[in-house]
């Protein structure tokens, strides 16, 4: 395995720049998600890892090697697709060890590299199968397998599980991630579901507009996102975010229907007044004093609650674990704990910090 170095990445098709001078570093063995909503350059940027683009601008290193101008064939990197692209008329044991076949290695030797990945993958049982034998999951993990057996430096997935049923996915996940634990491979992978990055990553890129908006451990983006796009993308249910204005003591914020937060003390935020706040769902809490909130939807999960909430015009997002006895058209009382408010400058969109 081996670490990958991305300077400066640039990506133009004719007069459209997709890719703004993207910088990512990625340790030996690390599992990096890029995430982002459709259309971010996620996939553009692990299309330049793999050669299948040409860089505009920029370096890619693999290992100690400068790969950017290598054709895919060349770089040791191996790639899996949304689409399993096994061939049909071919067992699974002959998919997974086509690309061997295809580089003259001696059938004995490849043999023994298609049984070890069927074994990891649990697809001993069904080297013999065809495709059309195959459930969606087992396909994918033929295709993880074929990947698998050609040893590469760095592991490429780009959305694998995009054509999976929700349950399914969610043990190809585990699946995914135990697979990187046996391996310890360099894993980039591409998705724009954030519950697979939170989930699976060592380490997330959160991409938007062709642009790194931040970088870091999963919990690091969670609890502390660099402005409102991350805050805003990065949890399920998404943060609730109130755009308005601290008042002129620092001791009230006021949102711009009319939500008010009482603040336990002044606070200052690098003299910013005009300001969005943000309010994770799973801390706001029912309370016998507090903020007027009126119930406007309950959806019941099982062991947890979601309710949409109207707040002096607001609309919040809630998550109230058990099964507190509320219903639609109450009138209820919340409360936010004070240290649990994100604030971010309301022009910029970046992450204030409250001044000591």
């Amino acid at each position: 395995m081996a670490p990958v170095t991305i300077q400066q990445a640039t990506k133009s098709f004719g007069k459209v720049t997709v890719l703004h001078g993207i910088d990512v570093d990625i340790a030996d063995g690390e599992f990096v998600v890029l995430v982002g909503p459709s259309g971010c350059g996620k996939s553009t940027l692990l299309r330049l890892i793999a050669g299948l683009e040409d860089m505009t601008g920029g370096h890619v290193t693999i290992g100690d090697r400068d790969v950017t101008n290598l054709h895919p064939k060349d770089r040791d990197i191996a790639l899996v697709f949304q689409s399993y692209a096994l061939y049909p008329h071919m067992t699974v044991a002959d998919n997974m060890g086509f690309s061997l076949q295809m580089r003259n290695v001696p059938k004995a030797e490849r043999d023994q590299k298609v049984q070890k990945a069927a074994q990891i993958l649990d697809l001993l049982p069904l080297l013999d199968r065809y495709p059309r034998q195959l459930s969606g999951g087992q396909r994918q993990r033929v295709a993880m397998g074929r990947a698998i057996v050609r040893d590469p430096q760095v592991f490429l997935f780009d959305e694998p599980l995009s054509n999976l049923d929700a349950q399914l996915r969610v043990q190809m996940r585990a699946e995914i991630r135990e697979l990187h634990k046996k391996l310890q491979a360099t894993i980039v992978y591409v998705t724009h579901d954030q519950i697979e990055a939170m989930t699976m990553a060592d380490k997330i890129v959160v991409m938007r507009g062709g642009h790194v908006e931040q970088i870091g451990t999963p919990l690091a983006l969670y609890d502390t996102p660099a402005n409102v796009f991350v805050a805003g993308f990065i949890g399920s249910p998404a943060m609730n975010l109130l755009a308005g204005n601290l008042d002129a003591s620092g001791t009230a914020f006021v949102s711009e229907k009319g939500a008010r937060l009482d603040l336990p003390e002044p606070i200052s935020l690098d003299g910013k007044k005009a300001l969005i706040v943000g309010l994770r769902p799973e801390n706001i809490k029912i309370a016998e004093t507090g903020i007027d909130a009126r119930v406007r939807i309950v959806e019941p999960t099982g062991a947890e609650l979601h309710v949409i909430l109207d707040v002096g015009g607001e609309t919040l997002t809630a998550v109230l674990h058990g099964r507190p006895d509320i219903w639609e058209g109450e009138m209820i009382k919340i409360a936010v704990p004070h240290d649990t408010l994100h604030f971010f400058d309301k022009e910029s969109g970046r992450r204030l910090a409250i001044a000591a």
